[in-house]
């Protein structure tokens, strides 16, 4: 499995930005396709953006404007930029790695997360 690690969490006032990362050697060689996903406390996991090997883009309703997804193949790594922040965006984040179109079986793993503050 690619190994995923996610950084980038804090805390910040409402109206603020942040941008989180998530790295995963062998990513873009194995074709992985990648989800975020956020979790509050006392709350269900709620699917966030996805980015596929073909770089579309999707996102939920409720950070849609607000929120860009991105990778640098390069890297190995997307990017979650989060602008606007509120603070119904306090939550536990992290990323899934899927396979793509051609993905291998290593491209199923996920990280622990990083932990998003937003205060009013």
């Amino acid at each position: 499995q690619v190994h995923v690690v996610e950084s980038g969490g804090g805390s910040v006032q409402a109206g603020g930005s942040l941008r989180l990362s998530c790295t995963a050697p062998g990513f873009t060689s194995n074709r992985c396709g990648m989800d975020w996903y956020r979790q509050a406390a006392g709350k269900q996991r709620e699917w966030v953006s996805s980015i596929s090997t073909d770089g579309s883009t999707s996102y939920a309703d409720s950070v849609k404007g607000r929120f860009t997804i991105s990778k640098d193949k390069a890297k190995d790594t997307v990017y979650l930029q989060m602008n606007i922040l509120k603070p119904e965006d306090t939550a536990m984040y992290s990323c899934e790695t899927k396979p793509g179109v051609g993905g291998t079986s290593m491209c199923y793993s996920w990280g622990q997360g990083t932990q998003v503050t937003v205060s009013s």
